[in-house]
């Protein structure tokens, strides 16, 4: 086996695992907030996943699924109205939608959304929105008094699987690698903040037409990529959508690092030394590189 095997195989080991679980759970509150808001049966009208499972850059054993669910314009108008906090009052009328399918569930309006925990240690977090005419969705924040604010979950979406089908679609697997690397390292950035740089970085990078035995290259380069932002800079514009993503913490450090020992791996297997090419990858990436 060579390199592009031990990445392919990588690639493959990373990916996740119980993808019908989450359907079932993700349809069962869809047909429950259709039928209390919209006096439908479906199991998947006016829902998207969106997060890094709908971008679909999260690995196996993340921990939190993301979607937004579509509720009448009737429903804005009736909440924007209160004297109160509407948007708590949103959150708090879809919470109790939720109880009826899952009563045994430490179901919590927090915020912005509704989490839904399961003992399996997965934790769904939905959004309630309203459509707006541009594919965004407005949505409730019971903070600070309560407000409304708008995200475009599918500009983001479409923005990364145009670039990776520009790119031979390695976009999603680089995406999905430095998410290996954020949990073994402990790195403070955001999933969304790692999707935003590595969209950036394949636009311009030499090999991104190319195939698995270019992935050393690809986790090299980007590491160099990382490390070179500025240790100033705050904020990022994600893709498609132009939102902010904030910094959580500086990872231009621990990007360096790695950087560093994979340029070493790249020297072992250039030199044969292939158990101690992969021991430098798995150094960086954990136990689910092959050894």
């Amino acid at each position: 086996m060579g390199v592009g095997e031990w990445f392919s195989d990588f690639c493959r080991e990373i990916q996740i695992k119980n993808d019908d679980v989450i359907s079932r759970r993700y349809h069962a509150i869809t047909r429950r907030l259709n039928t209390d808001f919209w006096r439908s049966d479906s199991d998947t009208s006016h829902s998207l996943y969106v997060g890094s499972y709908g971008r679909n850059t999260a690995i196996n054993g993340f921990s939190d699924l993301d979607m937004v669910f579509q509720l009448p314009v009737e429903m804005y108008r009736q909440y924007d109205g209160y004297a109160g906090n509407g948007q708590s009052a949103l959150l708090q009328a879809v919470r109790g939608s939720i109880l009826k399918t899952y009563s045994g569930t430490e179901v919590a309006a927090d915020g912005q959304v509704i989490q839904v925990p399961f003992t399996d240690g997965l934790t769904f977090e939905v959004v309630p929105g309203f459509l707006n005419n541009d594919d965004s969705y407005r949505y409730p924040s019971a903070n600070n008094g309560g407000s409304w604010q708008t995200t475009h979950p599918r500009a983001e979406i479409n923005a990364m699987r145009i670039r990776n089908s520009a790119c031979n679609s390695n976009l999603i697997p680089l995406c999905r690698m430095m998410r290996a690397w954020k949990a073994e390292w402990q790195v403070p950035v955001k999933g969304l903040l790692i999707d935003t740089l590595a969209y950036q970085f394949i636009e311009n990078w030499a090999y991104r037409d190319k195939s698995f035995l270019y992935y050393d290259f690809m986790c090299r380069d980007f590491f160099q990529f990382m490390a070179n932002q500025s240790e100033t800079q705050d904020w990022w514009r994600a893709p498609g959508s132009g939102a902010y993503v904030w910094g959580k913490g500086l990872f231009q450090y621990k990007a360096k690092r790695c950087y560093n020992i994979s340029v070493e791996a790249i020297n072992h297997e250039t030199r044969g030394e292939h158990w101690s090419a992969k021991s430098k990858w798995r150094s960086i990436f954990g136990t689910s590189y092959p050894n």
